[in-house]
């Protein structure tokens, strides 16, 4: 049987162990990126998963001052469009290391939701 000092221990080795994939997760997902549209396309958001902006590109049929407010709303649109797909993404990865754990699905870990 275990002492209550070797199970602490066990405790905090998988702690550590669940830290250090989490990390890796955070970077992996601040490679993968998506794209948000809007508009047909006439507005593009590349986005990361973990959320970062890289850019926005729209389509200068777009670039006339009474379009002004439709543009802004496309923005928007697109890059909803884009955190959305982020959100798949980041919820996949967290799913892949959550059962590579041995975690039951649906148990609600900060960090993990």
């Amino acid at each position: 049987m275990k002492s209550m000092e070797e199970m602490l221990q066990a405790a905090q080795k998988a702690a550590e162990t669940i830290q250090t994939q989490m990390n890796d997760v955070q970077v992996k997902l601040d490679a993968i990126e998506v794209e948000g549209l809007a508009g047909g396309g006439l507005v593009k958001v590349r986005c990361t998963a973990k959320g970062r902006v890289l850019g926005v590109d729209i389509d200068e049929s777009l670039m006339k001052p009474d379009e002004k407010a439709m543009v802004e709303d496309l923005v928007t649109a697109a890059f909803n469009d884009a955190r959305g797909k982020a959100d798949q993404v980041s919820n996949a990865e967290m799913q892949k290391v959550q059962g590579g754990m041995g975690l039951p699905p649906g148990l609600d870990i900060p960090g993990f939701s």
